[in-house]
């Protein structure tokens, strides 16, 4: 089922779920392995959790749109609270809730979360496949700050604000009057208010931190890609090239959407989701 304003890359492992009744023999991998009865879940132990965690300037309540959808498929989703402070502590934090889940799990990272998941996932075997979301795919020693202006158009340096934290270092929020332009232009201004009051701040050491994993976990981890062609915070060139350099199983640019994507267009990225669990179940 084609989204529209959606360009797919296709592989023999991309397809998508977001119709039961139309499930491919592929497909059908995930549907097998959950049963929904009167509205309850009922998963089984292979199942994979999905762990969805959140970048700089957001929270974990911007994967609601994504969740629901997740859920109505019957999977199960936990969005976890990413600390923004450093990307070697963000990451440490991220593999303690793995280790609490006890199942195997699909990473899904936004934006600077991204970071996070390539090194949480490394070595880590519970973690089977990783999802970038408008998000960074470092190799070891990149860090946001520099992958962000390895190439022209982001906008973001100009939009931020800055201020000391007693723990040492700046802090940077996006300002209030440029959040909805900057960072979510597809989305009304009624939300784009709201996102702005919620969003978490993120310290100046996890923008410049560098990835110190020695194997980043696209690495050794099945990986899918999905993205705008007008993220004004990481440019869309920067997202292809990290996709392509990744080796993406399927990757996804969504016409007109903002960086926001988890928000804006929920059911591309629910179908990358769907996609790297149909690859684990199939």
């Amino acid at each position: 089922m084609p989204i529209a304003g959606v360009r797919h890359t296709r592989t023999p492992h991309d397809f998508m779920m977001l119709n039961p009744a139309r499930s491919t023999a592929a497909g059908a991998a995930v549907t097998q392995a959950v049963e929904v009865r009167k509205g309850e879940l009922m998963t089984t132990a292979e199942q994979p959790v999905v762990v969805l965690v959140h970048g700089a300037f957001a929270e974990s309540a911007s994967w609601n749109r994504v969740i629901q959808r997740l859920h109505d498929r019957g999977l199960t989703a936990v969005a976890a609270a990413n600390p923004l402070r450093s990307v070697e502590g963000d990451a440490a934090y991220v593999r303690d809730v793995i280790a609490g889940i006890g199942r195997p799990v699909v990473l899904v990272g936004h934006s600077y979360g991204g970071m996070v998941i390539t090194q949480a996932a490394a070595g880590d075997d519970a973690v089977q496949a990783l999802v970038y979301v408008a998000a960074f795919a470092p190799e070891p020693g990149e860090s946001a700050l520099a992958l962000s202006g390895k190439f022209e158009g982001s906008s973001l340096g100009g939009a931020l604000v800055a201020y000391p934290v007693s723990s040492g270092g700046n802090e940077f929020r996006i300002a209030e009057d440029t959040f909805h332009h900057q960072f979510c232009a597809d989305l009304d201004a009624d939300e784009a208010a709201l996102m702005a009051a919620t969003q978490r701040p993120v310290t100046e050491q996890a923008l410049t931190d560098g990835l110190t994993v020695s194997e980043p976990g696209w690495r050794t981890k099945p990986s899918w890609f999905v993205h705008g062609d007008r993220d004004l915070s990481i440019p869309a060139t920067a997202l292809r090239f990290m996709a392509e350099r990744a080796g993406s199983r399927g990757t996804r640019e969504i016409a007109g959407a903002s960086h926001a994507v988890g928000a804006s267009q929920p059911d591309a990225v629910a179908a990358a989701v769907f996609d790297a669990v149909g690859h684990i179940q199939g």
